[in-house]
């Protein structure tokens, strides 16, 4: 739930469609998995994509209810995350079988973004966040974390990118803009294109 109280899904779906419809633009064959809100099983979604060149998990970043605070907006009680809690991140699986390819699209897809103007978030590496997710490719924002089940599950290159922090009240605002979205799409475009 966004610090809004927005749900993640919406912020997701309209994302996950603005890459889609870049990358078709771009020649590229795309097929939206999970778009309907119905697919529960992570390893499904994972197996859907067998045959295809890269599998990318899109989502938006919340942080530790730890690091939460309260406010109301519009009447409703509602949390949020400070500055510290800002930016992009990108994962890839130790456990998939194609983590070169993974590893490489998504560095590619986060030099993209920083190149766009994004700048990639830290706290998933340090562990008095409760994260301590280790490096993967630290310039460009990409982590390890092994056990997601969406990366390990996958038989292709595979990636989970969290866009921004939707409880970060600010970046939010900032990710709900159209033209925002437009950048990110166009990154993962120029990115797809010089990794697969």
């Amino acid at each position: 739930m966004s610090a809004r109280g927005v749900p993640e899904f919406e912020y997701n779906l309209r994302l996950a469609r603005d890459i889609s419809e870049s990358l078709r633009s771009a020649g590229h064959h795309v097929s939206l998995i999970g778009d309907d809100g119905k697919a529960a099983d992570l390893a499904a979604r994972a197996r859907r994509a067998s045959g295809m060149d890269l599998f990318i998990s899109v989502h938006h970043d919340s942080v530790q209810p730890r690091f939460l605070s309260a406010w109301e907006h519009e009447g409703a009680a509602r949390s949020y995350a400070g500055e510290r809690f800002a930016g992009f991140s990108l994962f890839v699986s130790r456990s998939n079988p194609r983590l070169a390819a993974s590893l490489k699209c998504a560095s590619a897809i986060g030099a993209a973004l920083r190149r766009a103007g994004f700048k990639p978030s830290r706290y998933h590496a340090d562990p008095l966040l409760g994260e301590n997710r280790p490096f993967a490719d630290e310039a460009n924002g990409v982590h390890y974390f092994d056990n997601l089940a969406v990366l390990k599950s996958a038989t292709v290159p595979a990636l989970l990118l969290e866009a921004g922090v939707i409880v970060n009240r600010d970046e939010e605002m900032r990710l709900r803009e159209p033209a925002a979205r437009q950048r990110i799409a166009g990154s993962i475009v120029s990115a797809v294109d010089s990794c697969l």
